[in-house]
């Protein structure tokens, strides 16, 4: 087997033909696009004291603000290149050089695994992250070069170039980088910075000691992170920070009050420790302190902070800004580098946006900001902290079209669609038709049994017009079957409540059922689609034995609006998901799940948000709750289930949850003022 430095040239050779296939790739007509989920205007419910005007919202959206913040879920190698080449339906240009500092803290390969715990009414689960999530939560790194399959090391780093080469892009010319690792794989990144930015655009390796408590016996322990400084160009920002010492010392100044000249603290908390200090110094000296006796001159010009910070300690359990993240930094931190790395007005980014902490920090100070994380549960989280913290208006994004990304990745630039529908047709347990009956390879049926399969292509979000001409197929295609199910991987979000309405169908004549996300993630080669379609059986009866866990839809419900005096009265009324099979739980943790289905199905909405005056276009966001939210009530584990609002004037109401799990659902009401 082929050692690290051995294989390093093929990894920067192969990082930059991917990286400038990329780049080549932008100006195509299917280039990759950003899909707006929701406008998100901060406006938490606090027992409903405040919801006045303010939370209706202008009817429609200025596609073209001066800015808007961004919070996109999906593998930053897409969010990047969608940036690059712009979002026109936002009026977002191309972020090509106009990015001012990025800081990122990706996974470390070290092997942890970050899992999910998710509390709820009776029940701890243990969520697992799916294969599409894992590179969020479990440091494993797989891939091949040469034909050869490696893992660790060496993966994470044909991991990283592209995507350090797509942040130099984004960079401005006078833009800085900040990567934050640690000895597991600090120096290997290095060399590829260098190669990347050049060595000469090298500036620190930041030591962060944080002053963590470890019992290791074998070795020295770990106490230090290692931030690595580069800019893109000789030319770059920078903000000199004066040293962590005067934070400390400037308790203790002199100062003048009365005519007399006082020692006295900066913050008034501290007058104890001031009183004991001044009466050690006069211990020292034997005598009263005097006029002339300054223990800290607050005019003096301090030293600029030098490249170890051991004045920020990591985030304790009691701590104003813990949310209980596992990867979350502290704010400190960020201050610390935005301040010394960007302007007031600058645009800071970060790819592994984690628990969210770079944007929080960009927007108090003054910066205008992006992030993005492969992890539904923390884009979740950093939703929750950016209401939590009042920030300003954003977009909450995600990759359109992802799947469609993923297969060209996997299975190269010619491979067709179609080939995915036959995939998807076969791991279902059902049989293609011919190509000249089938011309777009996506009809097939389950043998024994008269049920159509149709599979809708990743392309196409799967909506009533789908469901209508699925419908079409079932009545006509070969004379007529008495079912047929629909197999899609994207799904308009109203699409639930709409299948409620179609109750002649209840009877199992139509079922609709979602592709998992992270079906080609298990189709990384030839080997692993034999493996999987091996285990796929259908018996005498047509019922399909398959290990890919294709699951039912879910959906929300609410009961009937009360309108009243320019007043919508809107509660939710169940939340429906037939099974925790495709869920990424383990089988005791289902079984809990299924209880709390059971039991407490509101229980599982995560977050839920209303768009009083929505216009068909953007999902605005213009009131939210959401579990923990405990300003409205002293339940940590429910949100709220009825909400008045002012009512708006484009004569419909759009309702959006979340689960526990990311799962999306919403609601649209016609609704009359009259």
């Amino acid at each position: 087997m082929s050692s690290l430095i051995e294989l390093l040239p093929k990894v920067v050779s192969e990082g930059r033909k991917e990286a400038n296939r990329i780049l080549d790739g932008l100006s195509n007509a299917s280039r990759i696009t950003l899909q707006t989920n929701e406008l998100v205007q901060p406006n938490k419910n606090r027992k409903q004291k405040n919801l006045g005007s303010a939370v209706l919202g202008a009817a429609g959206y200025d596609v073209s603000p001066a800015w808007t913040n961004r919070l996109v879920y999906g593998d930053n190698l897409l969010v990047m290149q969608a940036l690059l080449a712009g979002d026109p339906a936002t009026g977002l240009p191309s972020m090509r050089g106009k990015i001012d500092l990025i800081y990122i803290d990706p996974p470390y390969d070290s092997k942890a695994d970050y899992r999910t715990k998710i509390e709820l009414p009776g029940a701890t689960i243990d969520s697992k992250p799916t294969v599409l999530e894992q590179f969020a939560y479990a440091d494993t790194w797989s891939t091949t070069i040469d034909g050869e399959e490696i893992k660790g090391t060496i993966a994470y780093l044909k991991y990283m170039y592209p995507r350090l080469v797509l942040m130099k892009e984004l960079l401005s010319e006078r833009g800085n980088m900040f990567v934050h690792l640690d000895g597991h794989v600090g120096h290997y990144v290095k060399i590829i910075m260098d190669d990347i930015f050049g060595k000469e655009n090298f500036h620190n390796e930041l030591i962060w000691r944080y002053g963590k408590m470890s019992n290791a016996q074998k070795k020295f322990p770990q106490n230090h992170d290692n931030i690595f400084f580069y800019s893109k160009s000789n030319d770059y920002v920078f903000n000199p920070v004066k040293s962590a010492e005067s934070e400390y010392k400037n308790r203790f100044i002199r100062f003048v009050e009365d005519n007399k000249v006082r020692f006295g603290a900066v913050k008034t908390k501290t007058d104890n420790l001031i009183r004991l200090r001044i009466k050690q110094k006069e211990k020292e000296l034997g005598r009263p302190l005097l006029d002339d006796d300054v223990l800290f001159d607050f005019n003096k010009e301090y030293k600029n902070q030098d490249d170890v910070f051991y004045d920020i300690s990591i985030i304790k359990g009691n701590a104003a800004e813990f949310i209980d993240y596992g990867t979350q930094k502290p704010e400190k931190l960020l201050e610390r580098i935005l301040e010394a790395g960007s302007n007031e007005g600058s645009v800071v980014a970060d790819f592994f946006g984690g628990s969210g902490t770079t944007a929080v920090v960009a927007e108090k100070l003054g910066r205008k900001w992006i992030t993005s994380d492969i992890g539904k549960p923390a884009t979740m989280i950093m939703r929750k902290r950016f209401i939590d913290n009042d920030a300003k208006e954003f977009f909450y994004q995600s990759i359109g079209d992802y799947q469609r990304e993923q297969m060209k990745t996997n299975f190269g630039t010619k491979f067709r669609i179609y080939e995915l529908n036959q995939i998807v047709l076969n791991l279902y347990g059902a049989i293609p038709f011919r190509d000249e009956e089938n011309p777009s390879h996506n009809l097939g049926r389950i043998k024994n049994t008269k049920r159509l399969i149709y599979v809708v292509s990743p392309s196409e979000l799967v909506s009533p017009n789908t469901i209508s001409r699925a419908l079409d197929e079932m009545n006509t295609f070969q004379g007529g079957w008495n079912k047929v199910t629909v197999l899609g991987w994207n799904f308009k979000s109203d699409i639930g409540a709409y299948l409620d309405t179609m109750r002649e169908y209840k009877d199992g004549t139509l079922t609709v059922e979602i592709i998992p996300a992270d079906l080609l993630d298990q189709l990384k080669s030839k080997a692993s689609y034999k493996k999987l379609s091996g285990q796929v059986a259908v018996d005498a009866n047509g019922t399909v034995k398959t290990p890919v866990r294709f699951s039912s839809l879910q959906y929300l419900t609410l009961k009937d609006p009360i309108i009243k005096d320019g007043q919508i009265t809107i509660e939710l009324d169940n939340y429906v998901i037939l099974s925790a099979d495709a869920l990424p739980l383990d089988a005791k943790n289902k079984e809990k799940m299924n209880e709390v289905i059971a039991r407490d199905p509101l229980a599982l909405i995560e977050y839920w948000s209303v768009d009083p005056n929505y216009d068909g276009n953007f999902f605005h966001s213009t009131w939210q709750d959401y579990r923990n939210n405990t300003e409205n009530d002293d339940d940590a584990l429910h949100v709220i289930n009825k909400v008045t609002l002012p009512l708006g004037e484009t004569g419909y109401v759009a309702v959006r949850a979340v689960d526990v799990f990311g799962l999306e659902s919403e609601v649209i009401m016609e609704v009359s003022n009259e």
